[in-house]
């Protein structure tokens, strides 16, 4: 007879799930260069992507650009401070240490995995830009998707935490966009 609740049987399908799909998407990692391909999308999204970008937009859309940059620049440090605090009270195990099977060839920038911050940001940096100058977000938008694939191939996150990220990103966005 099973004693356990459908809540914990809903929760126990979801988490296998989650590593299910962790493990079919950091098979790619295995492959040299698709390794390298998305350690080097992972390290560009670790903020010097957008930082980078942050200092163009003004070069390219005049001094009126500053405004767009000032609105990304505080997005992300909303998002940083969010993203902190989730981490530090959530304490979910990065995928590679939950299971030997993940093969992981970047180290991460810190210990815990829930929400993915690169893609937190990726996605509120983009949604910022839509805002701004769509033309350019469209073009950036690709970036964003490949940030958060990264995450995956290489082993740092559950697709929850990339979801979440993605999520939470796209609200403080919102948020911000609505306020202004």
């Amino acid at each position: 007879m099973n004693t356990r609740s459908p809540e914990i049987a809903w929760l126990d399908h979801a988490r296998s799930l989650d590593m299910w799909l962790c493990l079919v998407c950091n098979r790619a990692n295995r492959r040299r260069q698709i390794g390298r391909f998305f350690a080097g999308i992972s390290r560009l999204g670790d903020g010097v992507f957008w930082y980078g970008l942050m200092l163009l937009l003004p070069l390219i859309y005049g001094w009126q650009a500053l405004l767009a940059s000032a609105h990304m620049m505080v997005v992300g440090v909303v998002c940083l401070l969010v993203y902190k605090q989730l981490k530090a009270r959530t304490s979910r195990p990065r995928p590679f240490l939950a299971s030997e099977a993940i093969f992981r060839t970047v180290p991460p920038l810190d210990k815990y995995s829930f929400p993915s911050g690169h893609t937190l940001h990726a996605v509120a940096f983009t949604l910022v830009l839509f805002a701004w100058y769509p033309l350019i977000a469209w073009l950036v938008l690709p970036f964003t998707l490949l940030v958060a694939t990264s995450r995956l191939v290489l082993g740092l996150h559950y697709p929850s935490d990339v979801l979440a990220g993605a999520g939470i990103g796209a609200l403080i966005a919102w948020i911000s966009i609505a306020l202004i």
